[in-house]
């Protein structure tokens, strides 16, 4: 797996608008620290979100995330292949294609 975790074009904003990221990433936090789900479960539910919304680098920076919290690949294809009757099938090839491509063979 590539231990870069935040797309460029993410590292790019951060340079370019600072005050925004920072924003965004207290955001974040104070969602992760609110609730009762684990890290990793609050991931696969992102995951399901960014591949609901058709945004591979979310999709890919998710999947990313999730690995480097302990899950395997086979678990991120499995969340994936689960919402299938949910976002169709169209979609879900789609999100694990962006996957395969990208994190298999890191």
């Amino acid at each position: 797996m590539k231990t870069e975790l935040k797309p460029k074009h993410y590292e790019i904003m951060r340079a370019k608008h600072p005050a925004y990221i920072e924003a965004v990433e207290t955001l974040g936090k104070a969602v992760r620290d609110t609730g009762p789900l684990d890290e990793k479960t609050l991931l696969f539910v992102q995951l399901g979100a960014a591949a609901a919304s058709h945004s591979e680098g979310s999709v890919l920076s998710h999947a990313r995330r999730i690995m480097a919290a302990g899950a395997s690949l086979e678990e991120v294809y499995h969340a994936l292949m689960g919402l299938t009757c949910t976002i169709g099938f169209p979609t879900v090839a789609a999100a694990m294609s962006w996957v395969r491509k990208n994190l298999e063979n890191d």
